[in-house]
C-alpha cells in the first residue's frame, strides 16, 4: 500500500485530524499523545528527554492556533508531505508545518514533522 496513490481529498481526511491533535498536544506539553501516532523509525528518532526539554523551553510549541491553513501536497516514493500555514497566539507572523505520512504495518503513520 503506497499513500501517493491517494487522492489529495483522502489524504487531507487523514492529515488534518492529525495535524490538529499534533497542535493541541504541542500546546498542552503532552508528549505521550503527541507523539502516538508517530512511525517506529521516527519515534526512536525522537527523544523524549530532548522533546520534553523543547516542550518546556520553546514559546513556538504553546500557543499554535486551531485552523491552519493547508497549502500543498508533495509526493515522493513512499510517503507525502502535507504543508500547512500556522498561526501563532503569541508570536506574529505565519509559520510553515509540515507533516509527512506514510503506511506502517497497513497503518497511516507520521514519519516527520516539523515547524518553521
Amino acid at each position: 500500500m503506497n499513500i501517493i496513490d491517494k487522492t489529495d481529498e483522502e489524504i487531507l481526511a487523514i492529515a488534518s485530524p492529525m495535524w490538529d491533535d499534533l497542535i493541541k498536544y504541542s500546546n498542552n506539553s503532552n508528549y505521550g499523545a503527541f507523539s502516538r501516532h508517530f512511525s517506529e523509525d521516527f519515534l526512536r528518532g525522537a527523544n523524549e528527554i530532548e522533546m520534553g526539554k523543547q516542550f518546556a523551553r520553546s514559546e513556538l510549541t504553546k500557543g499554535l492556533e486551531k485552523g491552519a491553513e493547508y497549502l500543498g501536497m508533495i509526493r515522493r516514493g513512499q510517503h507525502v508531505t502535507v504543508l500547512y500555514k500556522q498561526t501563532h497566539s503569541k508570536k506574529e507572523g505565519e509559520y510553515l508545518g509540515r507533516l509527512v505520512l506514510g503506511y506502517e504495518d497497513d497503518m497511516v503513520k507520521i514519519f516527520g514533522t516539523t515547524i518553521f
